[in-house]
């Protein structure tokens, strides 16, 4: 079970540091490519993974096939425009300011589930997005520097990621996965693919070296997350996305030249941080349950409290 464990987190920072070179990638294209090409490239990519993901007893219809459609339109609608937003965001921002903008998905993932699946929600869970949240502001520093059209597409590639997270968890445990990693590649070759005819133009040399890594790499990135949480619990897998700062301020000093300044390093700390806060608190309550099972069991409402 150990190794297991460890097996799923290593795949899930692969995972993870898939994400953030693909994201590099997607920069490298910033004034060469219509955003939206770059995102429908990752789409054709994703076909890639699909023979990895299918089980024996699906259908390739099970792709658009789905008890509960009008989700599957929800999700496809919300990762075509996380895709397109995320693309844009990383060409106009440096990396970790588009990504400490992308991580206050937490907050409205918080946000929606209150409100549309009625969940409670505990002192640790608003503890870990208001400090995201202080994060953020400290990175942008609202009133002392201009914002601009960067900073609003990393924004709605949070709020559509956490509509996506909602949409999936509306949907109930019974769709194929083949049909929730269908609604992620239709969304985006669909929506995106319209979108680029006004701007789209044939890709030159390094051009589609570029293309390549941004769509390859984020297709693996999708099969070694799902690899990982079937070997792993859930907040184990979570746990490694964190690397992705410490990626994107790598990658923006060596790559593309960007240092952070002091207030910047500050903030990306406590947005980076503020994510560990949940998973510190589900490892306590996971041994104060291994230690107390069995007076937990008896007296089940004990596990309930805050």
């Amino acid at each position: 079970m150990y190794t297991n464990a460890m097996s799923g987190m290593l795949q899930a920072f692969l995972a993870y540091a898939s994400f953030s070179i693909s994201d590099a990638f997607s920069k490298l294209l910033a004034g060469r490519l219509d955003p939206f090409e770059v995102a429908f490239s990752g789409g054709v990519f994703g076909f890639l993974i699909l023979p990895f993901i299918k089980l024996k007893h699906e259908s390739w219809a099970d792709m658009v096939h789905t008890p509960h459609f009008g989700m599957w339109c929800v999700r496809a609608l919300a990762v075509f425009l996380a895709t397109a937003s995320s693309v844009e965001a990383f060409m106009l921002l440096s990396m970790p300011e588009a990504l400490s903008l992308m991580f206050l998905m937490p907050f409205f993932v918080t946000i929606l589930s209150v409100t549309f699946l009625r969940e409670k929600v505990n002192g640790w869970a608003w503890l870990s997005v208001a400090l995201g949240f202080i994060g953020v502001l400290i990175v942008l520093r609202p009133g002392f520097r201009a914002l601009g059209f960067g900073h609003l597409c990393a924004l709605v590639a949070a709020v559509a990621n956490a509509v996506g997270v909602i949409a999936y968890r509306l949907a109930g445990n019974n769709t194929p996965r083949l049909s929730l990693f269908g609604s992620s590649l239709f969304g985006p070759l669909i929506g995106n693919g319209i979108l680029m005819a006004h701007g789209a133009t044939m890709p030159q040399g390094v051009d589609w070296a570029y293309l390549f890594g941004y769509g390859f790499l984020a297709a693996l990135g999708q099969l070694l997350l799902m690899m990982a949480t079937a070997s792993a619990p859930a907040n184990r897998v979570a746990l490694p996305q964190y690397s992705q700062m410490i990626w994107g301020v790598a990658l923006s000093y060596t790559l593309f030249r960007q240092p952070l300044d002091i207030w910047e390093i500050v903030g990306v700390t406590i947005v980076t941080l503020s994510g560990l806060v949940n998973w510190i608190r589900q490892k306590i309550v996971t041994r104060y349950l291994a230690l107390h099972g069995t007076a937990l069991s008896k007296n089940p409402h004990i596990a309930n409290q805050d």
